[in-house]
């Protein structure tokens, strides 16, 4: 009978996968190893979109007489520093006697695109593929996960998107921080005082970036903004605190384009009308709704 072998994303969940399947036997380089199950991990991305210059010398050379850069096949290849590693786990896909492949990366589109790849660059052949897809790394989840565990075509379209987001962002990144560099770089340079500087471009970080740019001009641009609350004292069963006037709804200034936000107003005759007719309505009543209460916590004492 075939050996099982369960492949994780990362040392750390490898090691949950080895407690849940009672895989007592001695850790070898890479792997974990019983009678009848292997356990071994990839420690994040193993394989990666080959550069440019994978292709063609020519396209180390940043020029826009090379862009845009579209091929019609794309290249992979191991991550050099995690080759060992690859090696390893290559090495175990492909051992004869494992029976069973069990995909144990996280569940979702990236650890779906890191086992294709590595599966992929290994050349694996005729070994039968199962998808665990777990929600956590309990002992009785992960056994769950292993037991209906479907075969690896059912998630076909999820690896489908997951190349095709890759590619995307490949294309993105080199296209774009190429012909942007090559354009602004050297303006960009003598703006920062600094040796040629090139600029990233990413379908993340510039969205991200341009969220942070807007910010900051927000902040830069802000001017304060003068607004006039009502405030009142206020005696009740022998209690004395203060009490701030908010629109309600209901009430006659709500959603009022006069407001400034809930609280207070944006012209001062509009509070002082406020007062006025607060004052005019005798005995003014209040009543109290809820109370919070704040409870400091107790300092643990400090052990020395």
């Amino acid at each position: 009978m075939g050996k099982s072998l369960y492949i994780a994303e990362k040392p750390s969940v490898a090691q949950e996968f080895a407690k849940a399947l009672k895989i007592n036997g001695q850790r070898k380089d890479g792997y974990l190893e019983s009678e009848d199950s292997v356990v071994t991990w990839c420690v994040g991305h193993l394989v990666t979109m080959s550069y440019p210059e994978k292709y063609d010398i020519k396209y180390k050379r940043w020029s826009l007489d090379t862009l845009p850069f579209l091929p019609r096949e794309f290249k992979y290849e191991v991550i050099p520093g995690v080759q060992k590693q690859f090696n390893i786990v290559k090495g175990l896909l492909n051992r004869p006697d494992v029976e069973t492949i069990y995909v144990c990366t996280d569940s979702g589109r990236e650890g779906e695109y890191i086992y294709r790849l590595v599966a992929q660059m290994a050349g694996v052949k005729d070994k039968e593929q199962r998808r665990v897809w777990i929600d956590s790394q309990t002992e009785e989840e992960i056994l769950r996960g292993i037991r209906e565990a479907k075969e690896l075509s059912v998630y076909d379209n999820l690896a489908d998107s997951a190349y095709l987001r890759a590619k995307e962002d490949y294309l993105m990144g080199i296209n774009f921080s190429r012909v942007l560099t090559l354009r602004y770089g050297n303006s960009v340079s003598n703006y920062l005082n600094s040796k040629y500087q090139a600029i990233s471009v990413g379908r993340v970080m510039t969205c991200v970036l341009g969220m942070v740019v807007r910010r900051e001009r927000e902040i830069r641009s802000f001017v304060k903004t003068p607004f006039y609350r009502v405030l009142s004292s206020i005696a009740l069963e022998g209690e004395h605190f203060d009490g701030e006037w908010r629109a309600v709804e209901g009430s006659r200034y709500f959603q009022s384009p006069y407001l400034y936000k809930e609280n207070g107003f944006k012209e001062k005759k509009h509070a002082e009308e406020l007062i006025r007719m607060l004052e005019s309505e005798q005995p003014l009543s209040c009543r109290v709704e809820k109370v919070e209460r704040k409870k400091e916590k107790q300092k643990s004492a400090t052990f020395i």
